[in-house]
């Protein structure tokens, strides 16, 4: 959509400074808002054919949302594709940041990020939350295990076969039940780090059970039985890729996505000479992460086509490019 004034905002999780820049006159307006986006939109509509920009970050795209739903035409720029002078870095503040997103807007230098719908940021939230039970489950783990390596007591034991038992199994958990320590300062140390363990694997398993529940709804459930038919993606990680896109349509090619990802080429190359290296991890880490344990797994996966869950309803087509 062209526009004549150019908005930028400078957005904060207590105030917003806006700059209003027209190109034509060279005309500057600057003011200091709140959050509340009403107000901010009544500002903006003042000026002649408005379009506002913001830098993608911590606040999210909650007041892009709200400004939209308010008739203003609003936008989220990417902020690892702004580059500012050199100059600018030892003059910064909030006033300058407004200005600078403002001018950057009027000249078409702003890549636009793609503000999900309410339901896909909730999906994403979902998601994005077991892999934090998924982190804090591991940080638990490892903090028990070395409280117990610190007082000299290692998991070691092996089944009917000679096969060492893995740890965090029953057998796991009825050795270490008879480890706790006499000193009473050590004991509580002892049933904080089980405590934290066993409250840790609750959460995760609650979390799952969720993403699988949200899985099978109807905004989601085809495109997760479709991700689902590759090897080495189950249920959980397809919601994750799927949550994490929102709309696979919006990605013109499969290189475009793999951009997104950040699994595409490094390169540093300049006049002759020609240089490439490993991926730039540029992009979205869930999604990215997602994928590389998926490849992990389908290593091991046998040559035959994997079959669909009982229930999934699948288009043949879909099947057959994914046992491709």
């Amino acid at each position: 959509m062209t526009h004549v004034t150019s908005i930028g905002l400078d957005v904060h999780a207590r105030s917003v400074s806006a700059c209003a820049f027209d190109p034509f006159t060279g005309e500057v307006v600057q003011r200091s808002f709140g959050t509340d986006a009403g107000e901010i939109a009544a500002w903006i509509k003042g000026f002649e054919e408005p379009k506002a920009v913001y830098e993608s970050g911590p606040t999210g795209s909650a007041l892009c949302r709200q400004l939209r739903a308010l008739g203003v035409d609003c936008a989220v720029g990417a902020v690892s594709r702004m580059q500012k002078p050199a100059a600018e870095k030892r003059r910064k503040n909030d006033r300058r940041d407004a200005a600078f997103l403002a001018r950057l807007l009027a000249t078409r230098n702003v890549v636009e990020v793609w503000v999900p719908p309410v339901e896909a940021e909730a999906a994403r939230d979902l998601s994005r939350a077991l892999d934090d039970a998924r982190e804090d489950l591991q940080r638990a783990r490892q903090r028990l295990s070395k409280f117990l390596l610190r007082r000299g007591h290692v998991f070691d034991e092996t089944d009917a076969l000679g096969r060492r038992r893995g740890a965090w199994t029953r057998a796991f958990w009825r050795w270490a039940e008879g480890l706790r320590p006499a000193e009473p300062a050590a004991a509580s140390a002892f049933d904080h780090y089980v405590t934290c363990v066993r409250c840790a694997e609750s959460d995760k398993r609650a979390l799952e059970r969720r993403v699988v529940e949200e899985a099978r709804s109807e905004r989601w459930r085809p495109v997760v039985e479709a991700l689902s038919c590759i090897k080495g993606v189950d249920a959980v990680t397809a919601f994750c890729l799927a949550a994490e896109a929102g709309c696979f349509s919006r990605f013109p090619t499969a290189g475009a996505y793999a951009s997104w990802l950040g699994l595409t080429p490094s390169e540093r190359s300049s006049g002759e000479k020609e240089a490439t290296g490993g991926i730039t991890k540029t992009g979205n880490s869930a999604s990215r992460r997602a994928l590389v344990e998926a490849a992990w797994h389908y290593a091991s996966c046998s040559p035959r086509p994997k079959a669909a869950p009982a229930g999934h309803e699948v288009p043949p087509r879909i099947k057959g490019r994914a046992d491709d």
